[in-house]
C-alpha cells in the first residue's frame, strides 16, 4: 500500500479525524468519570434509567443518535437556536459538532470501562480513607483515583478509537464537508462513489485498521494492569 495515493483531501481527513477524536475524548472525560463513579458507587432513584440512557448510543441505529442531535442542537434546534441567539454559537455542520456526535457514541464505552475499574476497588479502602475525615472528593482522588487509573486510559483509548470510527451519527448530524467534518470515515464513503479510487479507499481502510488493533491491543493492556493494580492494593 502506498500512503502516496492519499490525496490532499484524505490527508486533511485523517487530521480532522484525530483531532474530532481527542476533542471528543478529553470532553467526556470528566462528564464520564462522574457518571461512572455514580453507577458504582451510589444508588438512587432512575439508577437504572441512567443507565440505560448512558447505554442507549450503543444499540440505537447511529442515524438516529444524529437525528437527535440535530432536533436537539441544529440551528433550528431545542437547543441550538438559543446557543445560536445567545452566543452565536454554531455546532450543526461544523467539525465541533462532529466531535460531539463521536463523543455521545463513544461515551458508553468509557463509562463501562471506568465503572468496571471502580467497582474492581474495594470500598474498604474508600470507607477507611473517609473515617479519617477525608471528604468524599479527597478519597476519590488520593484512593480511587490512582488505583483505576490504567482503566481509566483503557476507556479513553476505546473511546478515542471509536470515535476515530464514527460515521453514522457524524455525517446524520454534520454532513460531510471537506475540511470541515469530513473525517475517516466519511472520506471511505466519499470516495467509494467515485470510479478509480479503490486505492485511497484501501489505504483509509488501512489508516481505520491499525489505529482499532492498537486501541484494542492498548485497551487490554491497560486493563490487564488495572486488574493487577487493584488486586495488589
Amino acid at each position: 500500500m502506498d500512503l502516496d495515493l492519499l490525496g490532499p483531501a484524505e490527508w486533511e481527513a485523517v487530521r480532522l479525524s484525530l483531532r474530532v477524536s481527542l476533542v471528543a475524548t478529553l470532553v467526556s472525560l470528566p462528564l464520564g468519570i462522574f457518571v461512572a463513579y455514580a453507577l458504582a458507587r451510589w444508588r438512587f432513584p432512575g439508577h437504572g434509567l441512567l443507565n440505560g440512557l448512558v447505554h442507549l448510543p450503543l444499540v440505537l441505529p447511529p442515524v438516529v443518535t444524529g437525528y437527535l442531535l440535530l432536533v436537539l442542537l441544529g440551528r433550528r434546534g431545542v437547543l441550538g437556536e438559543w446557543l445560536n441567539e445567545t452566543f452565536g454559537l454554531v455546532v450543526a455542520f461544523r467539525w465541533t459538532g462532529a466531535a460531539i456526535a463521536a463523543g455521545v457514541m463513544a461515551f458508553p464505552l468509557l463509562v463501562r470501562a471506568v465503572r468496571l475499574a471502580i467497582e474492581a476497588v474495594d470500598p474498604g479502602l474508600e470507607e477507611a480513607a473517609a473515617t479519617l475525615g477525608a471528604s468524599r472528593v479527597r478519597v476519590f482522588l488520593t484512593v480511587t483515583l490512582p488505583l483505576i487509573w490504567p482503566g481509566l486510559l483503557a476507556g479513553a483509548v476505546l473511546a478515542f478509537a471509536k470515535a476515530m470510527g464514527e460515521f453514522g451519527a457524524t455525517i446524520t448530524f454534520v454532513a460531510a464537508i471537506p475540511g470541515e467534518t469530513l473525517t475517516i470515515p466519511s472520506a471511505i464513503y466519499t470516495a467509494l462513489q467515485v470510479p478509480g479510487r479503490e486505492d485511497a479507499v484501501l489505504a483509509l481502510v488501512v489508516i481505520s485498521i491499525a489505529v482499532a488493533m492498537v486501541a484494542v491491543l492498548l485497551s487490554e493492556a491497560l486493563a490487564r494492569r488495572a486488574a493487577r493494580r487493584i488486586a495488589g492494593a
